[in-house]
């Protein structure tokens, strides 16, 4: 069996290393560059340029080539997925199983990947794979705990059996809006959490605004029929921590350069990568405001990115708003 791999960033490559243990791989990528790394050097030079993938993965700018398997992983940024669909979607067919590695809702329509996807295919199978898991440490086989969720718990059992390997742990779930709004709203709260950092704040206000920002997304997360335990699980809570404590994290890491002062546009040209608390912070305010969702700290956080207000000034609006019991 081959599996494809859509997008060829430090995500896909990592999972497309681990799934070369068991089976062949077909990686889909833009970048003639890659390309040719991954087909003779056998390394992917843009991302992890020190680390040998298997001989067993190559790469293809031929989407005909990528979607003649059955099982197609996904790793295209959430912004992009519509884009790359409207390209492919004669070639999506009722017999394909989508597997999602990206996070975020989209821009505009405010929809998960799944109903993305849906959109093209309401037949598709889909499959999140969600949870505390870093490329740069997964392709270093560090041990790591994920979700494999699917509104079909067979199709997410299926999943777990494919993927899980004795460092890498997977817990199936028919929670799949769980899954998927714990992986998206965890990238805001990380991005909050690093502006607090580029302020000089300490761990007392990470710790706060963790702790409530966990309140928001379970808030957020019910609305739209989630379980509070996929929240307190891997795909939620567990997926928080990783994304705002470590240095591997980007939108924490962007978060502390906008917390030291530099503008969205000065981000980019820092961090070379996609930043997808960003646009998910937008989709996130914009489906509150819909809905009437309180939720002080994405509210700030959006005010901060897409109104210029001062992060210090956002803080301390936090702090004095009307006091409450805590539940």
């Amino acid at each position: 069996m081959t599996i494809s791999i859509l997008g060829a960033g430090s995500w896909s490559t990592a999972i497309a290393d681990l799934l070369a243990e068991r089976e062949d791989v077909l990686i889909y990528a833009r970048d003639e560059k890659i390309i040719s790394s991954i087909n003779n050097d056998h390394v992917n030079s843009k991302y992890f340029p020190n680390n040998k993938l298997r001989n067993n993965i190559k790469a293809t700018n031929d989407f005909t080539e990528i979607f003649k398997n059955k099982y197609i992983v996904n790793g295209i940024p959430t912004q992009q997925v519509r884009n790359v669909l409207n390209q492919v979607k004669n070639f999506l067919t009722d017999d394909h199983v989508i597997i999602n590695l990206s996070k975020g809702l989209e821009l505009g329509s405010h929809k998960r990947i799944s109903e993305i996807f849906h959109d093209f295919n309401k037949e598709i199978s889909f499959v999140a794979l969600s949870g505390p898991s870093h490329a740069e440490e997964v392709i270093l086989k560090m041990p790591t705990t994920v979700v494999s969720a699917s509104e079909n718990i067979n199709l997410a059992k299926e999943i777990q059996n494919i993927f899980v390997r004795d460092y890498f742990r997977v817990y199936s779930s028919n929670d799949l809006v769980g899954v998927e709004l714990g992986g998206a709203i965890k990238n805001i709260l990380a991005f909050g959490i690093g502006i607090a950092q580029g302020l000089g704040y300490g761990d007392n206000a990470k710790a706060a605004l963790m702790t409530r920002g966990i309140h928001e997304m379970s808030k957020f997360a019910a609305e739209f029929g989630a379980e509070p335990k996929t929240i307190s699980g891997l795909a939620g809570i567990g997926d928080l921590i990783v994304t705002a404590t470590s240095k591997h994290s980007r939108n924490n890491r962007a978060g502390i350069l906008v917390g030291e002062g530099l503008s969205l546009e000065e981000l980019q040209d820092k961090i070379h990568m996609v930043v997808e608390g960003i646009p998910t912070t937008k989709s996130v305010y914009e489906l509150a405001k819909e809905k009437n969702i309180e939720l002080p700290i994405t509210n700030e956080i959006y005010q901060v990115l897409f109104n210029n207000k001062a992060c210090d000034e956002s803080v301390k609006d936090l702090m004095v708003r009307d006091i409450k019991s805590e539940f």
